[in-house]
């Protein structure tokens, strides 16, 4: 394990200007369409991996100090390191980072992510609870399956009479499905707790520095209160009026992360099923498989265009690092693309394998982190690479789905760094038409 380095004045300000800027940019909460356009017009995502691969050749591998005045900032650039970090989270590596704390609070001020201690563990073992971690198959899985598969049969019949699928009508199916599994079928047209949710996000982009709406957020739990108070059967709102939990945990305050964790699981989809439809011979299998294919998939989407753009933990005490030490409170900063896209740690980083994912291959909890790792492995996972990989099987079985437009994945090229999913395209029919 290498020490800490002090990156230079001008180095500081490159990896500001050319990595954070444009992750900030481009939202880190709430995206924001115009500009991950300009992101991948101007291959921002690939310059940030390349910032980061030239400061550690500069610096070496272990953490680098930005000098950013009244804030220990350090970036992390070692496989191992990463290792390190998610091992010992939550103490001394608090996920709820300064930061993250300013952010979520717009939205779930009392979330788990931002929560420390007791209270913290409790309100972990209760989101363990309600979805079912570690379960291959969550115990409402014959609900959440029907109601997934009805949503991408919606979509499929629409897009197949129209020709046409783009990311504005798959939304409009994936957002009724979200608010069905996490609130009930009542919600399935209930737009306005998707906005609510949406403008508080917003918010949360500025994290700290934006100013709170208090009366917004009274109104966004004031709903998702009515939809536990109904507990409709097969959805997680009836397992939050069901599960035993403390008053501290406050259930309603837990149930924005799920609703906000769902959303961006719906651009992993629809860039699997870009990935699927530029790899034909993948694609191919896809009908003969045990659903494995499809989770390799889903977790390929993730790997390959991070909905997390990147990890923070915060220190909780001094850390000693190699010979050196990070002082408390400093901000650590997991950038997952310059990971997930590392050839000496990722062999093939720049291909859709979604095999790496069935054969072990890509189970090393180090560099490639779709859900994070360690204590604090994002409780829904499993959630969602069910409701994911469902969606898409009905999609896949329901119509024929072909490259539109200027499609920006070929199979021959490695596949870019940045995927604007707002303007991809597909040509839809009928199998066989």
């Amino acid at each position: 394990m290498s020490a800490p380095s002090r990156a230079s004045a001008l180095d500081t300000a490159r990896v500001l200007a050319g990595v954070l800027g444009p992750m900030l940019a481009q939202g880190v909460i709430a995206r924001r369409p115009r500009m991950v356009a300009q992101a991948g017009r101007f291959g921002l995502d690939d310059r940030a991996v390349e910032i980061l691969q030239r400061m550690r050749e500069r610096y070496g591998p272990g953490p680098l100090r930005l000098r950013i005045p009244g804030r220990s900032v350090a970036v992390v650039l070692d496989a191992d390191d990463v290792h390190r970090v998610l091992r010992d989270s939550p103490e001394p590596f608090t996920p709820a980072s300064r930061e993250k704390r300013g952010a979520l609070g717009h939205f779930q001020p009392h979330g788990v992510l931002i929560s420390h201690g007791e209270v913290r563990e409790e309100r972990r073992r209760f989101n363990e609870a309600v979805l079912d971690t570690g379960r291959p198959v969550h115990r409402l899985a014959e609900t959440i399956g029907a109601a997934t598969r009805e949503e991408a049969t919606r979509c499929a019949d629409l897009a197949a009479l129209t020709g046409t699928l783009d990311w504005a009508r798959f939304s409009a199916a994936w957002q009724p499905l979200v608010r069905r599994v996490v609130l009930g079928d009542l919600a399935r047209d209930d737009h306005e707790v998707t906005d609510l949710l949406t403008t508080q996000r917003g918010q949360a982009n500025w994290s700290y520095l934006a100013r709170g709406r208090p009366n917004r957020l009274a109104r966004l739990r004031h709903r998702l209160g009515a939809y536990v108070d109904a507990a409709a059967p097969g959805s997680l709102a009836e397992l939050v009026a069901s599960v035993p939990a403390p008053d501290r945990v406050d259930r309603i305050d837990q149930m924005p992360q799920w609703l906000f964790a769902l959303d961006p699981a719906g651009m992993v989809t629809y860039r699997a099923l870009a990935l699927l439809v530029a790899h034909p011979d993948v694609c191919a299998r896809v009908s003969g498989d045990d659903g494995s294919l499809l989770r390799g998939a889903v977790l390929e989407s993730v790997r390959l265009w991070p909905t997390t753009a990147v990890v923070l933990r915060d220190t909780t005490a001094p850390t000693r690092w190699g010979d050196g030490e990070l002082p408390t409170g400093t901000s650590l900063g997991i950038v997952s693309s310059y990971f997930h896209r590392d050839e000496t740690t990722v062999p093939g980083a720049d291909r859709f394998d979604p095999d790496r994912w069935c054969d072990g291959r890509a189970d090393d909890g180090r560099s490639l982190l779709p859900f994070s790792a360690g204590p604090v492995v994002c409780p829904g996972r499993e959630l969602v690479f069910y409701v994911a990989s469902t969606f898409l099987a009905t999609l896949l079985g329901r119509a024929r789905v072909r490259a539109a437009g200027a499609f920006p994945l070929q199979e021959s090229r490695p596949l870019p760094r940045g995927l604007d999913p707002f303007t991809v395209r597909f040509a839809v029919d009928r199998p066989g038409a």
